[in-house]
């Protein structure tokens, strides 16, 4: 089975963008994650971070992520979003959606990539002192 993939990166407002199910896609659950910004860094107090992303690169990268967590938890679809720019406290940097048969196998896909997005791909954040 084929995944639906949508990636966005850059400077927009995550709420606007969440998925909701597809009635025609076959799917009984839908996972929804939503990293916000915290307002404590490091034991340091924060107003906001500021992302920066090699938006090919970490694309592709995401878009790499996924096939290979879907191969092993198969899924109908997954949105990432992914803010670039200044997020302030309180407000969502990242959102992942995942849509699928049945909920294992959307929160297994969830967890996976999100295991991964830190650690592979070329997305930085730093920190806006308070």
């Amino acid at each position: 089975m084929m995944m639906v993939i949508e990636i966005q990166i850059g400077d927009f407002d995550i709420e606007s963008k969440r998925i909701g199910i597809s009635e025609r896609a076959g799917g009984g659950a839908l996972v929804e994650f939503t990293g916000i910004v915290r307002g404590m860094e490091e034991g340091r107090l924060i107003s906001a971070l500021r992302y920066e992303a090699y938006q090919p690169m970490a694309t592709n990268q995401i878009r790499r992520i996924l096939n290979e967590v879907h191969a092993l938890h198969p899924c109908i679809r997954a949105t990432v979003l992914h803010r670039t720019g200044v997020v302030p406290v309180g407000q969502a940097a990242v959102y992942v959606g995942v849509e699928a048969v049945h909920r294992a196998e959307a929160f297994a896909l969830a967890s996976g990539f999100m295991d991964r997005l830190k650690q592979d791909v070329p997305i930085w954040k730093t920190e806006i002192i308070s």
